[in-house]
């Protein structure tokens, strides 16, 4: 089963929460304004119906008619937009509409028709024939579109914050994995240093002791060996030094060290497409994450199968794919296979294919992922490099 460090399910677990609650706060927004908007509304309809009872008392007036009364009702009304019109759609008077032109009745007429699209107009009568009545149609209140528009702009800024919060998080969380990583490598090179100076004494004393002995070279391979590996992690967390790589002869290089590193059951071939491609890389790093794809091919493969190294150079970058014959990743992995402490081993770290993005991503400005995987037939991991000549 994959296993995650800690900190990567708290950080998962912090986003889902700060999503959850911002779905939560915008459904509450969302329904506490509907209905708020909602009574609204029926307030401005009441108060609409009262200003077109008014009117029908100012057309239909006698001399005991209370006119400052219907007068007073009809001046209260300063924020609803209305618009009076006569039976034909001819405007009659409008108040609260704003409106810059000559012909102010024609252009409230218009204004009018788009009004009763939204309100049913409140049919007033002033005479007796049938034909003989105004509409009132009347728009939102400023404050009613802005109550309405407001769950919104409050929705945009929940999600803005969030955005922020879970970016902050990440980068925080980035930071402080990157002084672990810096940390461990840097004390993991101290560490190895003190040994492989005595086993390297040792060495040149068994040499001087025993000139003819055939394993003591062996051993000092592995002793070098050892040095390059402690020299690969100094260099994790600082800038490395970059010079011009022939990727051919490295590639040579990493077949050349695993193929007697690995047993004859595993076929390891490359396919290059040009004899003499550079790179401007750090080559122990980079001959590392080549090492560190080739060994998770086998541990994938089981020890048994084919390991495909191919290049194609393009324009400005150069395209190395690695292809092995083991069993494959799931589709739900594959965006995980990069993240520090996920492996699908019984035993392992999960930090070889972490620390191959970091070294080709962050120290080369180059790519890697995952081309193609399928279940029982193997996966591609491709890796794209700037070529010299783009540096």
């Amino acid at each position: 089963m994959p296993r995650f460090m800690y900190w990567t399910d708290k950080i998962r677990q912090v986003k889902i929460a700060l999503v959850v609650a911002a779905v939560i706060i915008a459904a509450a927004s969302l329904v506490s304004s509907h209905f708020l908007v909602r009574d609204l509304a029926q307030e401005e309809r009441n108060r609409m119906e009262i200003w077109a009872e008014a009117m029908h008392s100012l057309n239909t007036a006698t001399e005991d008619t209370d006119l400052n009364l219907v007068l007073k009702v009809l001046e209260q009304n300063n924020t609803i937009p209305v618009i009076v019109t006569d039976a034909k759609g001819n405007a009659q008077i409008y108040r609260n509409v704003e409106i810059v032109s000559q012909d102010s009745l024609a252009i409230a007429a218009q204004k009018a028709k788009r009004f009763a699209r939204i309100h049913q107009p409140i049919k007033v009568q002033i005479g007796s024939r049938a034909d003989d009545y105004l509409l009132v149609c009347y728009d939102d209140s400023l404050l009613l579109m802005r109550l309405a528009y407001y769950p919104y702009v409050q929705l945009g800024i929940v999600l803005i914050f969030v955005v922020i919060a879970i970016f902050a998080l990440l980068t925080s969380k980035k930071a402080e994995q990157n002084k672990v990583w810096v940390g461990l490598s840097k004390e993991t090179a101290h560490q190895l240093g003190t040994p492989i100076s005595s086993l390297m004494a040792w060495t040149e004393i068994l040499r001087e002791q025993y000139p003819g002995d055939e394993l003591i070279p062996e051993m000092d391979k592995d002793v070098k060996r050892l040095q390059l590996i402690a020299d690969r992690f100094s260099k994790i967390g600082s800038a490395p030094e970059r010079k011009d790589t022939d990727l051919m002869e490295l590639l040579e290089h990493v077949v050349t060290y695993m193929g007697r590193r690995t047993s004859n059951k595993v076929r390891i071939s490359t396919h290059l497409d040009q004899t003499n491609v550079a790179v401007y890389a750090n080559p122990q790093l980079l001959e590392w994450v080549f090492e560190n794809l080739c060994k998770n091919a086998v541990d994938a493969m089981g020890g048994e199968g084919s390991i495909d190294i191919s290049t194609r150079t393009m324009t400005n970058n150069v395209i190395i794919d690695v292809k092995d014959t083991g069993k494959g990743i799931e589709h739900k992995n594959i965006k995980n296979v990069f993240r520090p402490g996920f492996t699908t081993k019984k035993r392992g770290w999960g930090l070889g294919l972490s620390l191959a993005k970091r070294i080709i991503e962050e120290y080369h400005n180059g790519k890697i992922y995952v081309l193609t995987s399928e279940i029982g037939k193997g996966t591609t991991f491709r890796i794209e490099l700037k070529k010299t000549c783009q540096q």
